[in-house]
């Protein structure tokens, strides 16, 4: 087997490696990651929460991914918008999200410039900078998935174009595969056979 291909998981099917180092990640890979996530609130949450995600692992914010709801209303960009300086004192202080000072300001200026779009803006926006299934090879290695791409260095430009900050080249590459923009299970991952992702 080559380094970076697809390992038997605890259930035996293939998967991608990087699935298998926690059960939380089983769960995560199998059943959300690659699968397309529409509407503002979603992709907010999942925009900020790789934006938190940077310099750090994703289990890290996986695992406190109930804190992080919690603590930012469920990102529901109306409220979050509305915030005070008391509730950004309150995240400061806050142990079950990352206390990130530009982390946390720009979740909640980010939700201040999107709380003024038009509804569905933001899922427009994101879901137009979807490659061509047609056009991208199935990775068969890690190898051959991608850290950032053409597309995801055009959203990068487009987000921040419009306000928006921590949404670099590589945070959003990593959105459009989170949010099924794109399909980066390797090639006879399970996840993969399980059928089409895309919407």
């Amino acid at each position: 087997m080559s380094e970076g291909t697809v390992v038997a998981g605890p259930d035996g099917a293939p998967r991608c490696p990087w699935a298998l180092s926690t059960a939380d990640y089983v769960t995560y890979h199998d059943e959300e990651w690659g699968r397309p996530v529409h509407g503002d609130d979603a992709l907010y949450e999942r925009l900020s929460l790789e934006a938190f995600q940077s310099g750090l692992s994703w289990i890290t914010i996986l695992r406190r991914r109930p804190g992080f709801r919690a603590a930012f209303a469920g990102f529901r960009i109306g409220a979050v918008a509305a915030f005070t300086e008391a509730d950004r004192e309150r995240l400061l202080a806050d142990t079950g999200i990352i206390r990130n000072r530009a982390k946390i300001d720009a979740t909640l200026s980010n939700a201040r410039v999107l709380a003024d779009w038009a509804p569905g803006g933001l899922d427009e926006l994101i879901w137009s900078h979807a490659p061509d299934p047609a056009t991208r090879p199935v990775p068969k290695t890690l190898a051959d998935v991608p850290a950032v791409t053409e597309e995801s260095t055009a959203l990068s430009k487009a987000l921040k174009k419009r306000g928006l900050r921590f949404v670099g080249p590589t945070t959003a590459y990593a959105l459009m595969q989170a949010c099924g923009l794109v399909d980066d299970h390797l090639e006879t991952c399970v996840a993969r056979a399980a059928g089409p992702i895309r919407t």
